[in-house]
């Protein structure tokens, strides 16, 4: 298994230069079973991470290029009517995939939108009056633009809730920009059909990380800082102290989606550092991704020019590790 893991991130890093939280969170949420989804401007590697991805592993893959005009049916699939039998037949649809790159998901309309819900909560699709399981592996990658509002439909809490980890994207470095314009140049002046990566696992592989990230032993201290965790983010008052006192930070906390979440992303970030135990640090290095979709801050917040990360930062400061 940590043959599999150097092999997988050592294939991401290779196609995503500069960006090595990417590779490191999108593997996290991989090997947790949950989805992803990545905001970020245009340009920075979002659908080239998801290729990366998918291309690693020797498992089908389809993107989904989500458009306001899109019906729920181009997504889950349709019964189409077969004039040879006289009877509707079952035609799948692009999530019917192992892995599924939902790209802009926030340009369909709700109706497309919702039709991911039962997808991802509970890895299946019901067309018509039938219910079809979705593959084992089955992963969601999807992207969306903040910068362009016109066109866009934001996803309601619920969609969000649904998502294991978002991870928000910034610009690289000056000096990972040049290694990309190099890399770049490289492969385009090498392209050939021969120069296809190559998948360096099976998706039996995966599996078997994901039952291997459950097994790891987490002490009663670390699923307590877990809990302790997600209730900062409900009661936020109790935990700031003083900086706390008369201020209303956060409109909702996270739902026990979240704590669930925590717990799986904390024992996969484990697994992918090379330990069998998971330690507060795993929580704390992948708690922004896991709660910032999460909570909703209140206007007194917002008027004074704090983020989610920002006071998620603050909580993860004030509550202890037992």
């Amino acid at each position: 298994m940590v043959a599999v893991i150097e092999q997988l991130k050592e294939h991401l890093n290779r196609a995503v230069v500069g960006q090595p939280d990417l590779t490191q969170e999108l593997l996290v949420a991989l090997i947790a079973n949950g989805h992803v989804l990545l905001e970020g401007p245009p340009g920075i590697a979002k659908t080239t991470a998801a290729k990366a991805l998918a291309s690693a592993i020797d498992s089908r893959f389809q993107r989904i290029q989500f458009t306001p005009d899109l019906l729920p049916g181009d997504v889950t699939g349709s019964d189409i009517y077969q004039q040879e039998t006289g009877q509707f037949s079952f035609i799948p649809g692009p999530i019917m995939n192992d892995i599924v790159l939902a790209d802009e998901i926030n340009r369909a309309p709700a109706k497309v939108q919702s039709a991911l819900l039962e997808a991802m909560g509970e890895r299946q699709v019901t067309v018509g009056n039938h219910s079809y399981p979705l593959s084992d592996l089955f992963f969601v990658i999807a992207t969306q633009n903040p910068i362009e509002q016109e066109g866009t439909y934001p996803l309601p809490e619920a969609q969000l809730d649904r998502f294991m980890m978002k991870i928000t994207l910034g610009y690289p470095s000056a000096a990972s920009e040049l290694d990309v314009l190099r890399l770049v140049r490289q492969q385009d002046l090498h392209k050939t059909a021969a120069s296809k990566p190559q998948p360096v696992c099976k998706p039996s592989d995966i599996l078997a990380l994901q039952q291997k990230a459950l097994s790891l032993y987490m002490s009663e201290s670390v699923e307590q800082y877990i809990v302790q965790l997600v209730m900062a983010t409900r009661q936020p008052e109790l935990y700031l102290g003083e900086a706390g006192k008369g201020t209303n930070l956060i409109e909702f906390g996270a739902s026990p989606r979240g704590t669930l979440a925590l717990d799986r992303c904390a024992r996969a970030n484990a697994l992918l550092n090379g330990r069998d135990f998971v330690t507060p640090d795993d929580v704390r290095q992948i708690a922004l991704p896991v709660l910032r979709h999460r909570i909703i801050t209140s206007f007194e917040a917002q008027a004074a020019g704090l983020s989610v990360d920002d006071l998620l930062k603050r909580l993860i400061s004030h509550v202890p590790a037992l």
